[in-house]
């Protein structure tokens, strides 16, 4: 009998995303560790493939490591899709709860984080003409990927195709409305600070005056 919680039971939704996704769904399982630690690990693969990547492909001209920005490309954005999802989901009567859009999204993205991290490895062997293979692993990873989002939408909130891939643009349209509000939001607190340091510096030349 599957244990719908065992790390074990990823491969077979990853080889049969229609019918694991629905597994997960009915049995209602699915590992909230597991799902963190690909989140984490979308976030270190990433780092890897700015940072070591083969330098006969790619060489990194950052001469200061700054965390921040793959912060924002993994994590912040991977909160930021299931948050959207979440708000849409609502919109459409979809079955999904938020922790559901957060494990069965972090699953769709093995085989990317597992294509990625393969890719960063074998870049480090490869020569340039080889270069090709480094593109297909990217490729598969990515497709492999894709097709995991789609029957993972479909299966958390029990849409039809037509209705999944309209909840996806509609979710990618919501996270271009939560990132720039973000932006506003850090951009606003910023200038607050500022303001605030400006009165204090001034308020300190004054009393030493």
């Amino acid at each position: 009998m599957l244990d719908y919680n065992n790390p074990r039971f990823v491969g077979h939704v990853l080889a049969h995303p229609f019918e694991g996704f629905e597994d997960l769904r009915w049995k209602k399982q699915g590992s909230l560790a597991i799902a963190t630690a690909v989140v984490v690990l979308f976030f270190l693969a990433t780092v890897a493939e700015d940072q070591v990547y083969g330098f006969q492909f790619y060489v990194s001209y950052d001469k200061i490591f700054n965390i921040v920005p793959f912060l924002v490309q993994t994590i912040i954005l991977f909160l930021v899709w299931v948050v959207a999802n979440w708000a849409m989901c609502t919109l459409f009567d979809g079955e999904g709860t938020m922790k559901k859009i957060f494990i069965y999204s972090a699953y769709a993205l093995i085989p990317y984080v597992a294509c990625t991290l393969i890719g960063t490895l074998l870049s480090n062997y490869f020569v340039r003409d080889e270069y090709i293979f480094l593109e297909t692993i990217e490729y598969i990873g990515l497709a492999w990927s894709g097709l995991l989002v789609i029957t993972s939408q479909k299966a958390v909130h029990q849409f039809t195709i037509k209705k999944t891939l309209l909840l996806i643009l509609l979710t990618l349209l919501a996270m271009l409305a939560i990132l720039f509000l973000l932006v506003l939001l850090l951009t606003l607190f910023q200038q607050v600070i500022i303001f605030v340091l400006s009165i204090y510096t001034e308020i300190s030349y004054r009393f030493r005056v």
